[in-house]
């Protein structure tokens, strides 16, 4: 099992070591509005239900996803994890609803 590098964009670039264990996933949610190519238009409001990141790390038991794809979540999906100033998500697989295809 190997640890997967956890990659925030930000001005000071962070680098973090995070390895998540069996089905999790760690995400780092996107808080801007987006458009799909198809036009799905994913706001970023407090008033959606949903959150778009994108995987920066996969536990061993979680299937089909790869680091960097795009998902859609839960907002009170999984916990908020902050380390070296950084704000990533961590929750379970099957606590994804989608896939986004841009």
């Amino acid at each position: 099992m190997a640890i997967l590098r956890v990659m925030v964009q930000d001005p000071q670039r962070i680098d973090l070591s995070l390895e998540p264990l069996d089905d999790y996933l760690v995400i780092h949610p996107s808080d801007e509005e987006s458009e799909t190519r198809t036009g799905l238009i994913i706001p970023a409001s407090t008033v959606t239900e949903c959150r778009t990141g994108i995987v920066t790390a996969v536990g061993p038991e979680a299937s089909g996803l790869e680091p960097g794809d795009k998902v859609l979540f839960p907002k009170d999906a999984g916990f908020d994890v902050r380390l070296a100033g950084a704000e990533v998500k961590v929750l379970r697989r099957d606590q994804l609803i989608a896939r986004v295809h841009d």
